[in-house]
């Protein structure tokens, strides 16, 4: 796994949980955009794409979110999980305002579970780095990208090509 980010061209410092692909998705909660909460597990048994980034307000993470729900649209059993530091109140502007509805946005604020089970928290800004991660509907992670300069976009094409061949 890529440790050796940066944001801006700086390197940052990231917390590396060790999380690789093949290994099963730990549990984590978070919060949603109505501020009821999430659980990771309650999406077992299907196919998972889950987008880290620093803000939901960037451009970068804005495409991240509005790509990845309208290319995964029309897939049965599959559920695109945006996790970011934003406030569950910025979440719900997006959403409303771009049109999410193939995405869960939530929140790692409160409990921290993301950052702390799975990792790509930026220690520097206090932010997820950008990540994506495809899991298998039996939870194992199937493919995993930290992106090396967060300013970056992800490589969507080879995420979307793992989950077609998920299906």
């Amino acid at each position: 796994m890529n440790n050796e980010i940066t944001f801006g061209g700086v390197k940052v410092t990231i917390n590396d949980k060790g999380i690789n692909v093949g290994d099963k998705l730990p549990s984590f909660r978070a919060v949603k955009a109505d501020m009821s909460d999430f659980n990771i597990d309650d999406y077992r048994g299907k196919v998972i794409v889950i987008n880290t980034f620093p803000s939901i307000d960037t451009g970068i993470c804005a495409l991240q979110t509005i790509r990845f729900n309208n290319e995964v649209a029309n897939y049965e059993d599959l559920v695109v999980v945006t996790v970011s530091k934003d406030l569950p109140f910025a979440l719900n502007r997006f959403c409303g305002a771009n049109n999410i509805e193939n995405a869960v946005t939530v929140s790692d604020y409160r409990y921290r579970d993301f950052e702390l089970n799975i990792g790509g928290h930026m220690e520097e800004l206090a932010l997820l780095c950008r990540q994506v991660i495809v899991v298998d509907k039996k939870g194992t992670i199937r493919y995993f990208e930290r992106v090396s300069e967060v300013r970056s976009e992800p490589d969507f094409e080879e995420a979307l090509n793992v989950i077609k061949k998920l299906y």
